[in-house]
C-alpha cells in the first residue's frame, strides 16, 4: 500500500475550505461536503428548517470557482419551466420554427445550482432535472444540450413523500446531510454578534478553481487506487445492510442502495483521497459513506454503526486475509497434533464418591461408628501425620471424630481408635482415562511441515512488513482528512493495531507447533 502525497492539491483545497468557512459557525461540514460533491461532479441534498443557512452554503460554494455562473431558485408549486430553464426564444420560434429556450442565465447555463424546496417542483421540471442529474444533458427543444454543472445543491425542510414520483430524483442526490440550528452557545453568540458580510466574495483569486484545473483533476481522480481494505469494507457494509433488511421487524424501514449509487460512492471516495493529496483511498475516506446511504434520518444511526463497525473490525483484517491465514494455522496445528499425538485409553481404579461429597470406608468390623469421610478432609490428610476428622453414617449423620491419616497403600486410610490403628480400604470403581503418547514424525512428513511452516511464516512476515512500512505514513495523515472528523481516526488506528497483534500471535503459534514436532 503505497501512498503518494500531493501537497500542492491538498494545501490549495485546505486553504480554499478555510476561506469558504470563514464567518460560518457549525456549517463547516456542510461546506466541505458541498465542495467535495461539486468537484466529484455530484449533487448534495441539505435537510433542515428555514433559516439554518442552507442557501448561504450554496452561495459560499459558488465563490470556489473562478469561471462560470451560478443559478439559485426557490421552488413553489407554481414554478414554471421558463423560470428554471429559461424562456422560449420568440425569435427562434418565429424565424426558424424551433422551440428552444434561452438558457444562458438559467439552470442549464450555470456551473453551480441551488434549488430550494426541491420537492415542490412540478412534473415538467422534475423530468428535465432527472435528465440533467443522470446524464448532464438538457433537452432543449429538439437538441440535446451538454450542461457544465459542477455541483447541484438542493434543500428542503422535508423529505419527498413516500411512494411519490420524486423518488428517482431523490435517488440521484449522492450526499445527504441534515442541517440544524447552532448547538454550542459560544458559536451562537459569535454568530449573532458577528458583523462580517458572509455573502461577500472574499476568496483569494489564486485559490479559486478553474475549468482547466477541474478537468485535469477529474482525470487524476480516476487514477486513484482503491486498495483491498477499502473494497473489503464496502463489501462488509453492503452485506450488513442486507442482513439488516432481512430482519422481520425492519420490513417497513429498509435501507435501499442500488448499484449505481455504490459506483458513485467509490468515485466520491477517490475524490476525497485526491483532494487530501493521496494516490489511494484509505479507511478514513470510507466514513463518507454515512452521508450517502440513508434515505431518512431515522436510518443514520444504524448506518453510522454499520460503517464504523466494518472499518473497526474488517478493514485491514480482510486486506491481509487474516481469517484465511488463521484457519490455515489452525489446520496446520490440527494436522501436526493428529500425527504426533497418539491417544491411549487406560483402565484404572478411582475413588468412588458418595453423594459427591464423601468417600466410603469398606469396614468388616464394628470397632467404631461411621463409614463415610468428607472428601475435602481426606484430601488434606498426610501419611504418618494424623489429624482429627469427622466420620458419618450412611444417613450422612455425624457420628464420630477420630484421628486419621492416609494409609501406606493407595486408596486406604488409617484410623486411630482406643490407642489402636485400623487400616481400611476406600470404595473404588474402574474408570477409563485417555492418555496422550507423543511419537516422532517420519522425516518426510517433518520436511513437508517445515516447508508449510516456512510458507505461512513468509506470508505473515510479508504482511507485518507492509504494516510496519506503511502504518506510520498511514497513521500520520489519518486525523488530517479534510472531509472527515479527526476523532474517527481512532477507529482506523484500532483496527490496524489489532491486525498487527493478531499476526504476531499467529507467528507465536507457529513457533509452538514447530517446537512440538521438532522435539518429540
Amino acid at each position: 500500500m503505497s501512498i503518494a502525497i500531493d501537497h500542492t492539491v491538498r494545501t490549495k483545497v485546505a486553504a480554499l475550505l478555510n476561506g469558504l468557512c470563514r464567518g460560518l459557525y457549525e456549517r463547516e461540514e456542510a461546506v466541505k461536503l458541498a465542495l467535495l460533491s461539486a468537484i466529484a461532479g455530484e449533487s448534495i441534498f441539505l435537510l433542515g428548517p428555514p433559516g439554518v443557512g442552507k442557501s448561504l452554503i450554496a452561495r459560499r460554494l459558488k465563490y470556489a470557482f473562478r469561471e462560470g455562473s451560478s443559478f439559485e431558485y426557490l421552488m413553489s408549486k407554481f414554478s414554471t419551466p421558463d423560470e428554471i430553464f429559461g424562456p422560449v426564444s420568440i425569435k427562434k420560434l418565429k424565424e426558424e420554427d424551433k422551440y428552444e429556450r434561452l438558457t444562458d442565465r438559467y439552470l442549464p447555463g450555470a456551473n453551480i445550482v441551488f434549488l430550494d424546496e426541491i420537492w415542490k417542483a412540478g412534473p415538467a421540471i422534475q423530468n428535465a432535472l432527472l435528465t440533467i442529474l443522470n446524464e448532464k444533458i438538457y433537452r432543449n427543444g429538439g437538441e440535446d444540450m451538454q450542461v457544465n454543472i459542477r455541483g447541484i445543491i438542493t434543500a428542503s425542510n422535508e423529505l419527498p413523500p413516500r411512494n411519490s414520483s420524486l423518488d428517482p430524483i431523490w435517488d440521484r442526490f449522492l450526499l445527504r446531510l441534515e442541517v440544524g440550528n447552532i448547538r454550542q452557545f459560544r458559536n451562537f453568540l459569535n454568530m449573532i454578534t458577528d458583523t462580517k458580510d458572509v455573502y461577500e466574495d472574499d476568496i483569494d483569486e489564486g485559490l479559486k478553481l478553474t475549468e482547466e484545473e477541474l478537468r485535469n483533476w477529474s482525470e487524476r481522480i480516476d487514477e486513484v487506487e482503491v486498495p483491498a481494505e477499502v473494497l473489503n469494507t464496502i463489501q462488509v457494509v453492503k452485506v450488513r445492510m442486507e442482513e439488516y433488511n432481512a430482519r422481520p421487524n425492519n420490513a417497513d424501514k429498509l435501507i435501499t442502495v442500488h448499484d449505481r449509487r455504490w459506483k458513485k460512492i467509490v468515485r466520491l471516495l477517490r475524490t476525497s483521497a485526491f483532494l487530501n493529496g493521496r494516490a489511494q483511498v484509505d479507511l478514513m475516506d470510507c466514513f463518507l459513506m454515512v452521508h450517502c446511504l440513508w434515505s431518512k434520518p431515522s436510518q443514520m444511526d444504524i448506518i453510522r454503526e454499520i460503517v464504523t463497525e466494518a472499518i473497526r473490525r474488517h478493514g485491514y483484517t480482510m486486506a491481509v486475509n487474516l481469517q484465511v491465514v488463521k484457519r490455515e494455522v489452525s489446520d496446520f496445528e490440527e494436522d501436526v497434533d493428529n500425527e504426533i499425538k497418539v491417544k491411549h485409553t487406560i483402565s484404572e481404579s478411582q475413588l468412588m464418591p458418595v453423594e459427591e461429597e464423601y468417600y466410603e470406608l469398606l469396614k468388616e468390623d464394628d470397632k467404631f461408628e461411621g463409614v463415610l469421610i468428607n472428601i475435602k478432609q481426606f484430601r488434606k490428610l498426610q501419611m504418618e501425620e494424623a489429624e482429627v476428622v469427622n466420620f458419618y453414617d450412611k444417613e450422612l449423620n455425624l457420628v464420630n471424630r477420630l484421628k486419621a491419616q492416609k494409609g501406606a497403600r493407595q486408596f486406604t486410610i488409617d484410623v486411630f481408635y482406643n490407642s489402636e490403628r485400623y487400616t481400611y480400604p476406600l470404595r473404588t470403581r474402574q474408570a477409563e482415562r485417555t492418555e496422550v503418547i507423543f511419537k516422532k514424525p517420519h522425516p518426510i512428513v517433518a520436511q513437508h511441515w517445515d516447508e508449510r511452516l516456512q510458507r505461512l511464516n513468509a506470508y505473515l512476515d510479508q504482511q507485518l512488513e507492509k504494516i510496519r512500512n506503511n502504518a506510520p505514513n498511514e497513521l500520520n495523515h489519518l486525523d488530517e482528512n479534510l472531509f472527515v472528523d479527526a476523532e474517527l481516526s481512532d477507529v482506523v488506528k484500532a483496527n490496524l493495531r489489532e491486525v498487527a497483534e493478531a499476526l504476531q500471535n499467529l507467528k507465536l503459534r507457529l513457533e509452538k507447533v514447530q517446537y512440538g514436532y521438532g522435539n518429540v
